[in-house]
């Protein structure tokens, strides 16, 4: 790779790292638009590194194109994320019934312990990407490689608004509050309480997101 591809890929680099994180920070909502102009000259970059950007991005399932309109912050319908939410639940309470008695808890430690560290520092995109590691660590304890995956990815489609949903929840909740929460729930885990589980889990405030 020369030096001029080198610069070109670098500057693709830093508009998907700086987009992404605007995205899943919950600074801009599902379906605003990203308009080229102002994106260059914020981020100081040509339209072709943009572009390309904003291509990879979309691969990502983060930003829609659409005709004759421009990009946006991708969108879902309500029928969609109730959908998707249903799916969620349904994984996560299969991987509850399928973990061991005694399950390996240091990654799920590791990753509350992250969400306490992105709350003390009031990083939204690290809480965001805290509070995905953790969940997904709760599926991994069924040993189900296939199903955490599967769970993975509804994860993702869903965190455009999982992150809009932290966004105003800060703005009303104590930051604490989240902390809390996840707690509450890995001490139902360690304790094994099947039911407890389920009931931190219902109540996690997934429906919130649909608002």
């Amino acid at each position: 790779m020369s030096d001029g591809e080198l610069a070109a890929y670098s500057l693709v680099e830093l508009a998907v790292d700086r987009l992404r994180r605007d995205i899943l920070s919950g600074r801009t909502d599902p379906g605003e638009r990203l308009v080229e102009e102002q994106l260059t000259r914020r981020l100081g970059i040509s339209r072709a590194p943009l572009r390309e950007a904003m291509r990879l991005l979309a691969e990502q399932g983060l930003v829609e194109h659409i005709p004759r309109r421009g990009a946006r912050v991708a969108t879902l319908s309500e029928e969609d994320m109730r959908e998707l939410y249903e799916v969620r639940d349904v994984l996560e309470r299969h991987a509850v019934g399928a973990s061991p008695a005694e399950p390996d808890l240091s990654r799920l430690r590791s990753a509350l312990d992250m969400i306490r560290k992105a709350t003390e520092a009031d990083d939204r995109l690290e809480l965001a990407n805290a509070h995905r590691r953790f969940h997904v660590e709760v599926v991994a304890l069924s040993g189900n490689r296939q199903l955490t995956a599967l769970y993975e990815t509804i994860l993702v489609k869903i965190q455009l608004y999982m992150a809009a949903n932290m966004r105003r929840e800060a703005e009303t909740a104590r930051a604490e509050d989240g902390v809390l929460r996840h707690a509450s729930l890995f001490a139902a885990i360690e304790a094994g309480d099947t039911g407890e589980i389920l009931r931190g889990l219902s109540a996690h405030g997934a429906r919130t997101y649909l608002g």
